[in-house]
């Protein structure tokens, strides 16, 4: 298994070299070269543009007023008499018997 292994990087490091033969890089397969001294002058570095915030502003939101519930001591409520309550259990009673 080892001398499969060996021989496949052989292999791969000559089909690399016969590559770079054929393209007509001769410099780079005989010397390992492929950053020329020639060409290091004309190279400029391109300005970075700034990156995008992280996250964008959230629109300004004004919370909802809460709903006002009249408090059990208040004067102006209507106090809950029996009549309205049993009228209410005889609607739920129905809605209940309609469904089943």
């Amino acid at each position: 298994m080892l001398e499969i292994g060996i021989f496949s990087v052989i292999l791969l490091a000559a089909g690399y070299w016969a590559t770079m033969f054929v393209m007509g890089r001769h410099d780079d397969v005989i010397h390992g070269k492929f950053v020329h001294s020639e060409d290091e002058g004309t190279f400029v570095q391109a300005a970075m543009p700034a990156p995008p915030p992280r996250f964008p502003n959230r629109p300004v939101v004004k919370a909802a007023e809460p709903t006002r519930i009249a408090p059990a001591n208040d004067p102006a409520a209507k106090p809950v008499t029996s009549d309205a309550l049993q009228s209410l259990l005889a609607a739920i009673q129905q809605d209940l018997k309609s469904v089943a």
